[in-house]
């Protein structure tokens, strides 16, 4: 019987791939297990280099950019495994991760999602619990309340800074960078809702696992590295504008109209302050006018297009 089954989407991340199936073979658990790469048509070599390098590796070539969870979907459908470990192919499996996680998912059956302690690539914690989005959390992201104040319950927003990120915990959801789910979890729940292309989508998962019965849970004592936006769409403008209407498709889906008006007008405000505050520091620190007016045609534009959606 396969114990886990390790899932990564590949779209032109062959580097980090290649990083990410070398990491699996260092640090293998101590069971059966199988490695599922499901590949969006990627152009920069990265099936071949997983065929060539990786024959134990089950390649999956789809012939279009299916998204992050219908891809997921694609390798849950075709996996063994009594566990699932949805893993980006920008991170790194750390020595004995997959099992503990395995470990901890046999030793407490009410859990349906885990995840590990996900570090950067200098060492440094990468936060990946949160809280469900609420109006004044919204609130709090848009006006930098949870910048100036990230350790505070009121103003820290969803990110949770106030705690160490050094103990177990029940969290609402946790980030699909490196997730283990219990697969008779996923039979009741069902799969990723492939609705969401890319971002949301593992917040809407842990949300449907919670109101089944399900917990969610932050495990620490396990450890991988997530080199964050290296399996994304190096498009930085493209990328901020997905990951807003992913955000407002989850408001569509889980919240009155109310509550989807206040995250439309909660968006409008962010960008503005952004694009003031971003004009400010253009004129005045000439160093990093280049970076700034990226931050600015970034903001206008997702301004325009969450104003669009206001109409």
């Amino acid at each position: 019987m396969i114990n886990l089954s390790n899932i990564i989407v590949s779209w032109n991340a062959k580097e980090y791939l290649d990083e990410c199936l070398q990491s699996i073979d260092e640090n293998a658990p101590h069971f059966k297990f199988e490695t599922i790469v499901v590949d969006n048509a990627s152009t920069d070599g990265a099936p071949d280099l997983v065929a060539d390098k990786y024959p134990q590796v089950h390649l999956i070539r789809n012939t279009e950019n299916l998204g992050f969870a219908k891809a997921n979907n694609v390798g849950i459908e075709k996996s063994k495994g009594k566990y699932v470990c949805l893993i980006n192919s920008d991170a790194v499996v750390l020595k004995d991760c997959l099992d503990l996680m395995c470990h901890y998912m046999d030793e407490h059956p009410e859990i349906g999602v885990l995840g590990p302690k996900v570090l950067n690539r200098d060492g440094s914690l990468q936060p990946t619990c949160r809280e469900f989005p609420t109006f004044w959390k919204n609130l709090c992201r848009a006006t930098a309340l949870d910048k100036v104040f990230p350790k505070s319950k009121i103003f820290g927003g969803s990110f949770m800074l106030n705690w160490s990120h050094d103990t177990v915990r029940e969290v609402d959801f946790l980030s699909g960078c490196f997730i283990m789910v219990r697969r008779s979890a996923i039979e009741q729940v069902g799969m990723l809702d492939d609705n969401f292309f890319f971002y949301a989508e593992d917040k809407d998962w842990c949300k449907r696992f919670w109101k089944a019965g399900w917990k969610v849970v932050y495990f620490p004592q396990a450890k991988a590295i997530h080199y964050l936006y290296g399996s994304s769409d190096k498009d930085p403008v493209k990328l901020y504008i997905q990951q807003t209407k992913a955000n407002l498709q989850y408001y569509s889906k889980h919240h009155s109209r109310v509550a989807k008006t206040a995250f439309i007008l909660t968006n409008i405000l962010h960008q503005t302050i952004r694009i003031l505050g971003s004009s400010i520091l253009y004129i005045l620190k000439p160093s990093v006018k280049e970076v700034t007016l990226q931050k600015i045609k970034r903001s206008l534009a997702c301004l325009r297009w969450t104003v669009n959606q206001s109409g």
